[in-house]
């Protein structure tokens, strides 16, 4: 491997990006499993249920989709970047980089 070559610090923060989604995504495939197959694993006429539907399609199917994408909109205002695709090397000293359509969440 080439000595000169430098890591682009915006790689760093797209992998962070990358290694955040994917661990949400697994956090939800945890969270649809143990509910639909803790609570599914039962006898059906023992089922408990919510609004018509049994509890462990409600929970894992239901009501996971809305929190994993409230988890995922926290986490783009907090986490994510605006990076620009320019061939800048870095960011000028002293400053900071802010999405001007959402400054407020920087």
């Amino acid at each position: 491997m080439d000595n000169s070559f430098k890591q682009d610090w915006r790689y760093a923060q797209a992998n962070r990006e990358a290694l955040l989604t994917l661990g949400a995504y697994a956090l939800y495939f945890v969270w649809w499993y143990v509910c639909a197959y803790g609570l599914g694993s039962g006898d059906p006429d023992d089922y408990s249920y919510i609004l018509g539907l049994p509890a462990w399609f409600f929970t894992s199917c239901i009501a996971g989709y809305p929190l994993l994408s409230v988890i995922l909109w926290v986490m783009v205002r907090r986490c994510f970047k605006d990076i620009p695709l320019d061939e800048e090397e870095h960011p000028a000293e002293g400053t900071e980089i802010t999405d001007e359509r959402h400054p407020e969440a920087f």
